[in-house]
């Protein structure tokens, strides 16, 4: 059973940084792509980034320069580098792994990252 837990998120300041961390079990992630998206009540979940294994990335504007994906496949985990986080920022965070071949696709529970101004 693949499992995907979540962790990093609190609450900072406008200006500060966190890294999330989403730890995969039971899963090959090199045949995995990944991404990170955030919600807010009220809102649709929404995009925040996306990386597959060959290291292709993409970013939604919003957090482009700001937040940087990465991925440890030997470690079956992903990662999100928030930096200059603003109040706009503050969100439930999930990480998703999608298989690139077949059926797959998994979502964490989420972390709430707050930033205060």
């Amino acid at each position: 059973q693949v499992q995907l837990l979540e962790s990093g998120g609190g609450l900072v300041q406008a200006g500060g940084s966190l890294r999330l961390s989403c730890a995969a079990s039971n899963i090959r992630l090199s045949m995995y792509d990944t991404a990170w998206y955030r919600q807010v009540p009220g809102k649709e979940r929404e995009l925040v980034a996306w990386r597959n294994n060959p290291g292709a990335t993409r970013y939604a504007d919003a957090v482009k320069g700001r937040f940087t994906i990465s991925r440890d496949n030997a470690k079956t985990t992903v990662y999100l580098q928030m930096n200059s986080l603003s109040p706009e920022d503050t969100a439930v965070y999930y990480c998703r792994m999608t298989a690139r071949m077949g059926p797959g696709d998994y979502w964490g529970q989420g972390t709430q990252v707050s930033v205060s101004s």
